[in-house]
């Protein structure tokens, strides 16, 4: 039987969007207040959703401890209470611009590292309750 299980999670975090080649009023005109070079922050909420075949024997898809500690120890820990552009490894020094959409996929991108390869894996991230981006689309 295949089937998805969802698992959700909250954290908060700070970022700053700007492309370091643009000035103040240039990233201003782009991304607007988001832009503002003392960072604001946002309540994300996220959706990870793992799909595969039930395992016949205990009857899971996967042990949802189990994705809950995925997402613990490599989304949580590493994005709650943090500014993202000055402390999570993908985004400092200018590597990538800390929109939803690159957030969302670094965090497939975590998460695909330690879920068995046997699974399909879709994340989902509310930046607002109105905005949220999902990778893969």
């Amino acid at each position: 039987m295949r089937i998805s299980a969802y698992r959700k999670a909250h954290f908060n975090a700070a970022h700053r969007l700007h492309l370091p080649d643009l000035t103040d009023a240039e990233n201003h005109d782009l991304f607007g207040a988001c832009s503002n070079p003392l960072f604001h922050g946002h309540n994300y909420d996220l959706t990870v959703k793992v799909t595969g075949e039930v395992d016949p024997r205990t009857g899971f898809l996967i042990d949802l401890k189990i994705l809950k500690d995925y997402i613990r120890d490599h989304v949580e820990k590493v994005f709650d209470h943090k500014n993202i552009n000055l402390e999570v490894e993908e985004f400092t020094d200018n590597k990538l611009n800390p929109t939803a959409e690159n957030i969302c996929y670094v965090i497939w991108q975590r998460l695909r590292k330690v879920l068995d390869q046997k699974y399909e894996l879709t994340v989902r991230l509310y930046e607002t309750p109105r905005n949220f981006v999902e990778y893969p689309a």
